[in-house]
């Protein structure tokens, strides 16, 4: 399968949360239950969510493919920013893939698309943050990654309880 990489804006949000729809609560329901998840979901991911993180410096990249019919079929998206200027941190803030397509390599081929895009800005750490319990930590390490960190982010009346995560570009 080709795949296109693109930056994404405010006439893609639709694609991306439809992304996410079909990652958010397949990955978290299980871990979180169903609360919590649809609080988050509504809370990052509605449009007005979605446009307020773009308009705060947030990349949003859409990854697609070309299937052997020709047709484009949106695969995942990925989010990252500027975390501190002098330190020349930046944070993948989200990397969420249609499930109907993990396992292929798709994911890691993702990433190494924003790692790529974040060196050529000057980066030279790569940062983000995974919940506790998610499988996606284990994609991380083989990908590089080490725990720096272990954070409870209070959300609402919730709490994130992650991993905070670090690679040398």
């Amino acid at each position: 399968m080709n795949l296109i990489y693109r930056y994404a804006t405010i006439t893609d949000i639709s694609v991306i949360r439809e992304i996410a729809r079909k990652t958010w609560f397949a990955t978290y329901e299980p871990i979180l239950g169903t609360h919590q998840p649809q609080y988050m979901f509504d809370l990052i991911y509605s449009e007005e969510g979605l446009e307020e993180q773009m308009n705060a410096g947030q990349v949003f990249v859409l990854q697609s493919g070309i299937d052997s019919e020709m047709k484009e079929i949106q695969i995942a998206f990925a989010s990252y920013s500027l975390k501190t200027e002098s330190e020349k941190i930046y944070k993948l803030n989200k990397l969420y893939l249609n499930p109907d397509l993990q396992g292929g390599g798709l994911g890691k081929k993702l990433l190494i698309e924003i790692e790529r895009q974040i060196r050529n800005l000057g980066g030279e750490w790569l940062d983000l943050n995974v919940n506790r319990y998610n499988k996606a930590k284990l994609f991380y390490e083989r990908m590089g990654f080490e725990v720096i960190a272990e954070e409870d982010i209070p959300i609402g009346n919730y709490f994130m309880n992650d991993y905070a995560m670090r690679k040398k570009l």
